[in-house]
């Protein structure tokens, strides 16, 4: 099949979160299963076409919206792996400081349902444009929402483009892309269209409703938790949507690309392990306390995270639970960025505990390679998660997790026994501070616990979260609804 890959991030050329993960590395597992992918995203600041050796088409994309013509440039790449990547860029629309937002003034940018209408019509574009036609699109998240919607309104009739087939990827119901009814006009929408069965949501224009309305498949991180999502008040407003579309939604476990997230070949690490061998994990853990300025003490449990601090990761639960955690023998370090209140709680807690926490606002790719490596344990304590990477990168350094009872968390972590005979980390069931501590004290109880533990170490890095059987699956869903499309 020939598969138009279209997301607004992608490791690692631009990240926020693991949604970038997941678009380096599926299309890539996908490619391995001998599929022609193209991955269509914006040419942010971060990527420079030189570093990365892309090559500037001589001819220019032309994006009509709203009575205006936006004529992109386009820059052309490939992976070692055979991957083609297609930048569209519109330094107007897309050079700026952050993807979604100036992370340092904590702002949306105002217009961005123009940026990210521009860039869902630039890739019905290419698609049109495309010698022989694509066979699927795939499109993510609310950025790319309006895609199966202009080419259900905008490009019906088009021949090359009636027979694409598109799947929509859910990785965070939280963000919908919402905006005021007045837009509609200005994107190209028509005014049939803002109908609580088309793109209308509570009285604002939704990307992400627009998005499930009018694909022909949506496929969610995880089986969990897209069951989860039909639930009342767990669908964030789209759940009776979200019910009527039941038998067009799937649930996909991410994978994890193990060239890369490997401690075994890690170029970040100072010494690298395996899971046969893990001893030099230990060096690691050094090395990370050195860097992160606590004290080198290898029998002190080191628990860390890496995240975004958001509500929905429910960072300020583990803000709460750490008052009363680090009156204890034991380190924490936090990695992330996001919302302002939880970046200064971490601060004023790491003022507090100099000699036992950690907390480091930006955070470069290598550093949470070597947290993932240093940490004896890794929490996260989401409130909600489609699928989650972290929890499987963690398991692959040999470091188990804590993890709440939701969505692929629980599809990926099975809660440990009292003696460490069985389970791949440590599930706590309610998100509250309480339940949260309950289970970082059992995990720091099973840490003492040496020859179980690190059997347990070894247990979680034998664990297989390669892309191999979800690319699989998600072949398999190409095919079906590949098939449907011209039925």
């Amino acid at each position: 099949m020939d598969i138009l890959f279209v997301t607004p991030e992608v490791a690692p050329y631009s990240k926020v979160g693991g949604l970038a993960d997941i678009s380096g590395s599926l299309p890539k597992a996908l490619r391995g299963l001998g599929h022609r992918v193209t991955v269509l995203s914006p040419l942010h600041r971060s990527v420079d076409p030189s570093k990365h050796s892309l090559a500037r088409r001589l001819t220019k994309l032309v994006v009509p919206m709203g009575g205006r013509t936006f004529e992109c440039a386009l820059f052309d790449g490939r992976t070692a792996a055979g991957v083609d990547l297609l930048f569209v860029s519109e330094p107007s629309l897309f050079d700026r400081p952050g993807i979604y937002g100036d992370p340092e003034a904590h702002k949306v940018y105002e217009d961005d349902a123009l940026r990210w209408a521009v860039f869902s019509r630039a890739a019905v574009e290419v698609a049109r444009l495309r010698e022989g036609g694509f066979d699927i699109v795939h499109v993510n998240d609310w950025p790319t929402g309006l895609v199966p919607v202009y080419l259900a309104h905008r490009y019906a009739g088009v021949p090359k483009l009636e027979r694409l087939a598109v799947v929509l990827g859910i990785h965070n119901l939280v963000h919908q892309g919402r905006f005021s009814k007045d837009v509609m006009a200005s994107l190209d929408l028509d005014p049939s269209l803002f109908t609580p069965e088309g793109i209308e949501l509570y009285g604002d224009v939704s990307f992400l409703k627009g998005g499930i309305v009018f694909a022909d498949r949506v496929a969610t991180a995880s089986p969990t938790y897209a069951r989860e999502i039909l639930r009342d008040g767990h669908g964030f407003g789209l759940e009776g949507l979200l019910r009527h579309r039941a038998e067009s939604l799937v649930g996909i476990l991410n994978g994890v690309d193990q060239s890369i997230w490997n401690p075994a070949t890690d170029p970040s690490l100072v010494s690298r392990y395996d899971a046969e061998s893990p001893a030099s994990k230990a060096r690691c853990k050094a090395d990370l306390q050195r860097r992160l300025g606590l004290p080198v003490e290898p029998r002190v449990p080191l628990i860390g995270t890496v995240s975004r601090l958001a509500w929905e990761k429910g960072l300020d639960v583990l803000a709460v639970a750490l008052e009363r955690l680090l009156r204890a023998d034991v380190q924490v370090a936090v990695l992330g960025r996001g919302e302002e209140s939880q970046e200064t709680a971490f601060r004023k807690i790491a003022e507090q505990w100099r000699d036992r926490m950690a907390y480091v606002h930006d955070v470069p790719e290598p550093l949470a390679h070597q947290l993932y490596a240093g940490a004896d344990l890794f929490v996260m304590p989401s409130r909600f998660e489609p699928c989650g990477l972290a929890q499987m990168y963690a398991q692959r350094y040999g470091t188990p997790p804590i993890v709440h009872a939701t969505g692929g968390l629980i599809d990926t972590v099975v809660d440990c026994d009292a003696h460490l005979e069985t389970g791949t980390g440590f599930v706590f069931q309610n998100e509250t501070a309480e339940d949260l501590l309950a289970a970082m004290r059992r995990a720091l109880a099973a840490y003492t616990q040496r020859e179980p533990f690190e059997r347990l170490v070894r247990r979680v890095m034998k664990l297989d979260h390669s892309w191999d059987r979800s690319a699989r699956r998600y072949e398999t869903l190409y095919r079906q609804v590949a098939k449907d499309s011209t039925a």
